[in-house]
């Protein structure tokens, strides 16, 4: 029976709890899956990790005392701890960009009752400190009608950004009673946090438009006179190297990392350099590459292989490093015996 006997009440939640946490912590695998699955499944969001957690009975209690009873014993209302709670259930969606938490959250509305909703980011926005936590808390009900369907749970849905201010945030023991200078300083701190997200969701954005606006060599270059602009980069190498392997997928960090090789090689070297230097080569190194593969079934030909030799036969001076020492020796003894078979 609710009554308004704290110590009474708290024991009673604190037997409740140790009763039934094989239950929750059973909960709380299952919807952590359940929710991984959605996520993983709907596609189009950037997640980093999904994880669950059964709140700690001792944090449990200190939530209740400071959010709940005070306003019931004000009201002289008998109550329970354990129906204030809603989140003794916990599942965290970490993502990568801010304007993903709504991807996320008309994700999991299409597979769990939701029972509220609270946006830290507009709550946080509405006041004049606008600094501090942000992301997005949903208080679901599993489907079903079994045992599970009755324990509702909180999805926290964060950026990394987020998740990584929320971690350093609770380490900082005094933020409100403290002197003005401190207070300033950590929301200059959060400030930053905030900055970062914004930025990383701009420069993502910003990397896209650059990959469309690249500007397309794969036809007969004009001549031009090198210009920063005109130099080679993983956007406009994109370009080209996509024109001549349509079917492979080129990994943004694999690409990076070879066209800084790249531009080692050939400190300057321009797009159109680059695409003129495939267009010459690619059909004499497509030959030897059959010919590689009758000869090695088990080896690798990829195509930044492929664009290594084309590279070392436009340029044998400036791309000798292409190629190491074996390769280089077997694609020489090859062009001994078949030439090459450039247009002269």
């Amino acid at each position: 029976m609710p009554s308004l006997d704290f110590d009474h009440e708290e024991a009673a939640f604190r037997a409740y709890y140790a009763r039934e946490l094989p239950a929750l912590e059973e909960t709380c695998a299952a919807m952590t899956a359940l929710v991984a699955a959605a996520v993983t499944q709907a596609g189009g969001v950037d997640v980093a990790k999904v994880e669950g957690r059964v709140k700690d009975v001792d944090e449990c209690v200190r939530k209740f005392v400071r959010k709940y009873r005070p306003a019931l014993e004000e009201a002289n209302t008998p109550y329970e701890i354990a129906p204030c709670i809603t989140d003794l259930v916990g599942v965290r969606v970490v993502c990568l960009y801010e304007d993903e938490l709504e991807k996320i959250a008309q994700i999991v509305r299409a597979h769990f009752a939701v029972i509220d909703v609270t946006d830290k980011a507009a709550a946080v926005e509405s006041t004049e400190a606008a600094f501090g936590y942000k992301g997005l808390h949903l208080d679901l009900r599993p489907p079903g009608d079994g045992d599970a369907a009755r324990q509702p749970f909180e999805l926290q849905v964060r950026t990394i950004i987020q998740d990584s201010w929320s971690v350093l945030d609770h380490r900082i023991k005094y933020k409100k009673s403290i002197p003005a200078e401190l207070k300033r300083r950590i929301n200059v701190l959060s400030a930053l946090f905030e900055l970062a997200d914004r930025e990383f969701r701009q420069i993502r954005d910003a990397t896209a438009a650059e990959l469309l606006q690249a500007p397309d060599e794969t036809a007969e270059p004009a001549p031009e006179a090198p210009s920063k602009s005109s130099e080679l980069n993983a956007f406009t190498f994109l370009k080209i190297a996509t024109h001549f392997f349509k079917d492979f997928e080129f990994e943004p960090a694999k690409v990076d990392g070879f066209v800084g090789d790249i531009q080692a090689w050939s400190p300057g070297i321009t797009r159109a350099g680059f695409n003129a230097l495939m267009r010459e080569t690619v059909g004499t190194v497509k030959r030897y590459k059959q010919y590689f593969e009758e000869q090695n079934p088990h080896g690798s030909f990829n195509p930044y292989t492929v664009i290594r030799h084309c590279l070392y036969l436009g340029n044998k001076a400036a791309f000798r490093s292409a190629l190491r020492n074996s390769a280089r020796e077997a694609f020489e003894g090859w062009l001994q015996v078949h030439g090459d078979a450039r247009p002269q």
